[in-house]
């Protein structure tokens, strides 16, 4: 199965927004754009973070962060990533005002807070994969990463990170098999009473 992987444009909102759902709950009944926005219709949240994605202000879920896995013409899987001295906190709250909504999300997301790991500055991140069922091959994987870090490089990167839920034993086999290794985990039973996850890994790799 040959994959091509390729710069996302607004003609590939559609899934995009559905990569920020369905990787920010990660088979959980709630994850943290329910919170940010107060709802968990996914009609709303998808309209939500179509919206986010295509803000002036270009947060860490803005288009222009993502790449999309083509098999022939169709879109099999999408990652994000993105420069976290660049797409701040701050950024993303001042994106969220650019779609009507004010940083009371702060008070709802505590017990992720809780739990995010420090990036620095000279570190590169990645987010929000997802890859259709059908699709799901090491191979797919290692062509969105691996294009993800080539970026990376070309920005003069030297590290690449990513946090996932403990617990999520796919993702964590999957970037262990591409050479990626746990720095460290903040646990919280906060966080597991809202996210029925005991907390968040980041796993690192030198480029």
């Amino acid at each position: 199965m040959a994959v091509t992987v390729r710069k996302a444009s607004e003609a590939d909102i559609e899934i995009v927004a559905q990569a920020l759902l369905e990787s920010s709950r990660a088979g959980k009944k709630i994850g943290l754009f329910d919170l940010v926005f107060n709802t968990s219709d996914e009609k709303t949240l998808l309209e939500h973070l179509r919206e986010l994605a295509l803000t002036p202000t270009k947060c860490y879920c803005h288009i222009s962060n993502f790449f999309i896995a083509l098999s022939g013409s169709e879109k099999v899987g999408v990652i994000c990533g993105y420069e976290p001295r660049i797409a701040t906190h701050e950024i993303f709250s001042k994106a969220l005002e650019e779609i009507g909504f004010d940083e009371s999300y702060h008070e709802r997301i505590a017990a992720y807070l809780l739990c995010e790991g420090d990036v620095d500055n000279k570190t590169y991140v990645l987010d929000f994969l997802m890859v259709k069922p059908d699709f799901k091959t090491i191979d797919v994987y290692k062509e969105l990463i691996g294009k993800s870090m080539l970026t990376a490089r070309l920005k003069g990167y030297r590290k690449v990170q990513t946090s996932i839920e403990i617990g999520s034993v796919e993702a964590e086999m999957i970037y262990k098999k591409l050479g990626f290794d746990i720095i460290d985990e903040k646990r919280s039973e906060y966080y597991k009473e809202q996210f029925e996850r005991v907390g968040i890994m980041r796993l690192q790799l030198a480029l």
